[in-house]
């Protein structure tokens, strides 16, 4: 047998024990579902019925939307992400009977820039905002390793595994740190050097699949900090 397999017996069993990270994955999952709307309204604009174009000018004038032109895809996409994440937010109050700070500040930011999208009919505000989160992310993951006894990570993760050495978290803390300044930063890349429509799928494909491939190589790197299991386990 050799020295790794004496400290890791059964690899398998360590990133099952791992799962519990799956809740995290489930919930950036969830947190994408205004986003695949978003992209839904972008790319079928053309093809929705005049009528139901008319009716949002109808309830909402200040959006004064035109059937067919191409332009006001990303105005309705940006209303409709504002809607289903209030709707969001309801579900989560009205199931969990409280929110996460940072899903109301999720929907305090697409307020703000969403709206400033749709009142100054600049698309660039809305190309903003998925920095603008990742970077506030990365902020209050920084603040964490000053205030508090414990990096945010560890308080999010640490009843689900069970690692005692807290350099372990405090290098995670920071790779979290570096992947939402490194997202927003090609956030600005793509939205700012290429197509509005390039950017919009890479809103909801690239940054999902980014997010899906740091959190599986979190996984993988964990998985050698989980103690052994037990023979009875």
């Amino acid at each position: 047998m050799t020295q790794n397999s004496e400290h890791y017996p059964n690899d398998r069993l360590c990133y099952h024990r791992l799962l519990p990270i799956d809740r995290p994955i489930m919930k950036q999952l969830f947190d994408f579902f205004p986003i695949l709307l978003f992209f839904i309204v972008y790319k079928f604009y053309l093809d929705l019925p005049e009528a139901w174009i008319l009716s949002v000018n109808g309830l909402l004038p200040f959006m004064a939307l035109e059937p067919g032109e191409a332009r006001h895809a990303i105005y309705l996409a940006t209303l409709t992400a504002i809607l289903a994440t209030v709707v969001q937010v309801a579900l989560v109050a009205l199931i969990k009977r409280k929110v996460e700070k940072m899903l109301l500040v999720t929907l305090l930011l697409l307020l703000v820039f969403g709206g400033a999208t749709l009142f100054l009919k600049d698309p660039v505000f809305i190309k903003w905002k998925p920095t603008a989160i990742n970077w506030l992310f990365a902020v209050v993951f920084l603040g964490s390793h000053f205030i508090g006894d414990k990096p945010l990570v560890q308080r999010m993760m640490g009843h689900a595994l069970e690692i005692e050495d807290r350099s372990v978290w405090a290098r995670l803390n920071l790779a979290w740190i570096l992947f939402f300044v490194l997202s927003g930063v090609a956030n600005l890349v793509v939205a700012f050097n290429f197509s509005e429509e390039i950017w919009v799928d890479f809103k909801l494909f690239g940054l999902l699949g980014l997010t899906l491939i740091f959190v599986i190589g979190q996984a993988f790197w964990l998985a050698r900090f989980i103690p052994p299991e037990s023979e009875q386990s």
